[in-house]
């Protein structure tokens, strides 16, 4: 490993925390030239049944570190400690749900005499990994996401190099410790935190079979247009989440969904409740009391137990965040609570209403503690609003009336609408994905999985 090192702090009160070492083209180069071999001679693939011991002892390790690790996220990123916890307890079911995938990785027997032509053959197809996997990871799960990118890889076959948010590393490096201790060969899965340069280089090589990234839409675009030809991707960024409130909701229950898809780790997560569209007569009332919820969230460091929100990770994005609301206060959104910093390194979870829809909250990913409620006069207009930015990811509509659900189902621009629940709703084995300029491909455990495989077929003449 280079002599390069890397310090990393809690954010909240930037204090180192830890150390990693960051690797050099050269390191780099070396791994994928390692990886590249171990996938071009298959008599060093591992069979299936290896790759599901090594995986249910990866489960069975995490499970015995669950406190530790989930210490760990909230200590690198900021995520409070009881959410912490239930990304830990997601990570170990995403692993397990990694062996499940490995069984349903199977072909099927393709019709050959439907034709004169093809007649007196039988064929059939097989699965088998498409070659060395890298993946760029994100922030804001520094341990699930680390596991939804690279378990698929070791459960397809796939050698695999992640290189982690610089902001996050350790619980990446966690994990991939981990997979070894479970009977992993190190060359199959390698640590390769690096700078953003080396890091390019990397993902751009020709020897990437398939790159996996979830960060921000720009870099990821950026990335896709410099791969290798024949490279495969799938792509993870962020979006402004719509919510469309009807006039038959109930609002006290919808409230806390709100209040929890909205502000959970301080809205730093792609599908985060973002716009909130509600009928002109209840919207202040709907904004009141999401401001009342989110005005009792307590806040501070993330290793705190008591505490709801922790903070941004990085003191720029308290800057950030604070200059895009007070855009929107001075063009006329009103605060109803929140609107200002708490200091360094966190930013009070905040409301508004009716902000321009020009303004920055309203078109762009705030990807921070605000949530926005806006009043519409016909639901039509807030379909048009809610789809009106080159985002789609996750939408959800809040009603009473199954004709409303239906409508909102086909009428919101998303990869998924939640129907009485917030955007942010994910479990693992479910497809997860962005639009247009949220994303590319589907991710979720399965999914990935079959990215990471390609089919061969086999056709024997008889």
């Amino acid at each position: 490993m280079s002599e390069i090192t890397l310090d990393v702090v809690n954010p909240f009160t930037l204090k180192r925390i830890g150390t990693v070492g960051l690797c050099s083209d050269s390191e780099i180069d070396a791994m994928l030239g390692v990886a590249h071999d171990l996938y071009r001679n298959r008599k060093s693939w591992l069979p299936a049944f290896r790759r599901i011991e090594i995986l249910k002892t990866t489960a069975q390790l995490m499970t015995a570190r669950h406190e530790e690790l989930a210490l760990l996220i909230a200590s690198e990123g900021g995520k409070p400690l009881v959410d912490a916890r239930v990304e830990v307890t997601r990570a170990i079911d995403g692993v397990e749900l990694c062996v499940h995938e490995i069984g349903q990785m199977t072909g099927k027997e393709i019709p050959m005499e439907l034709t004169a032509a093809g007649s007196g053959r039988i064929a059939f197809t097989q699965r088998e990994p498409i070659g060395v996997v890298v993946a760029a990871s994100a922030f804001n799960h520094p341990l699930n996401l680390i596991v939804h990118q690279v378990a698929p890889a070791v459960a397809a076959g796939c050698p695999v190099l992640v290189k982690p948010a610089l902001d996050t590393p350790l619980s990446c490096r966690a994990f991939v410790d981990i997979l070894r201790q479970a009977g992993l060969p190190k060359d199959w899965c390698r640590f390769a935190a690096c700078q953003n340069n080396v890091a390019e280089k990397m993902i751009t090589d020709p020897r990437v079979g398939f790159f996996s990234f979830i960060g921000s839409a720009k870099v990821g675009w950026m990335l896709r247009s410099k791969l290798a030809p024949g490279t495969r991707c799938a792509l993870e960024h962020g979006g402004a989440a719509p919510v469309i409130v009807d006039d038959s909701a109930g609002i006290d229950a919808m409230i806390p969904l709100l209040t929890k898809g909205g502000f959970y780790h301080s809205g730093q997560v792609c599908v985060s409740v973002q716009r909130v569209f509600a009928p002109a007569k209840i919207a202040a009332e709907v904004a009141q009391k999401l401001a009342d919820a989110a005005s009792g969230l307590r806040v501070g460091d993330a290793t705190d137990a008591n505490v709801d929100c922790g903070p941004l990770i990085r003191p720029a994005e308290v800057d950030r965040v604070e200059q895009w609301v007070d855009e929107a206060v001075q063009s006329g959104a009103s605060v109803l609570t929140g609107g200002k910093p708490l200091g360094q390194t966190t930013y009070a979870p905040t409301v508004l209403l009716n902000p321009p829809q020009d303004a920055r909250v309203s078109t762009a990913e705030i990807f921070g503690p605000v949530v926005c409620v806006y009043g519409y006069d016909d639901i039509e207009t807030a379909y048009q609003a809610a789809n009106s930015l080159p985002y789609a990811f996750q939408a959800s509509v809040f009603t009473k009336t199954l004709d409303v659900a239906m409508q909102a189902i086909q009428h919101l621009d998303a990869t998924a609408v939640m129907v009485n629940d917030h955007t942010a709703f994910r479990v693992d084995w479910m497809p997860f994905a962005g639009r247009r300029q949220s994303g590319y491909n589907t991710g979720g455990i399965g999914y990935t999985i079959h990215d990471m495989t390609q089919d061969k077929m086999a056709v024997i003449k008889i």
